[in-house]
């Protein structure tokens, strides 16, 4: 199953970023995948914080088109992952374990939701996404 990150999102959404044709083909490809596709739920106030924000380059999305695009994505089959019971001890374990430390704790909140919810790789454009073992990166923006 893929996953998504936000930031994928967020290109497929604003079309003037340079990154969202090539987004948008990676999305409409996860959502073909037959063994299915989508996002942790942490995804969404991520992407919702960036694409609606005031002080954005471009001009900012308003509420209702940022839920509608994500309407679109659970529409089209996207799976949204919650965490299950536990799962701050667990994320508090990895990231100790891991040394994560800083804004990756946001990344290895993604990436645990999403393998947990059964996730076999983790698309994404940022390079220094933290992630756990097992799950593994793709820039499907550099294909």
């Amino acid at each position: 199953m893929i996953a998504l990150d936000t930031n994928l999102l967020v290109y497929a959404h604003r079309a003037r970023t340079p990154q969202h044709a090539r987004a948008r083909r990676a999305i409409e490809r996860a959502a073909a995948y037959p063994r299915g596709w989508g996002f942790a739920v942490s995804v969404l106030p991520e992407f919702w914080s960036v694409v609606t924000h005031s002080a954005a380059e471009i001009r900012p999305s308003t509420p209702a088109q940022a839920a509608a695009f994500v309407r679109a994505l659970t529409d089209a089959g996207a799976a949204v992952w919650l965490p299950g019971p536990g799962f701050g001890d667990r994320l508090l374990q990895t990231a100790a374990a891991l040394g994560v430390s800083g804004p990756r704790m946001f990344d290895l909140q993604i990436a645990l939701a999403a393998f947990e919810g059964g996730a076999t790789e983790i698309w994404t454009h940022d390079a220094a996404f933290a992630t756990i073992p097992g799950l593994p990166l793709r820039d499907p923006l550099d294909e």
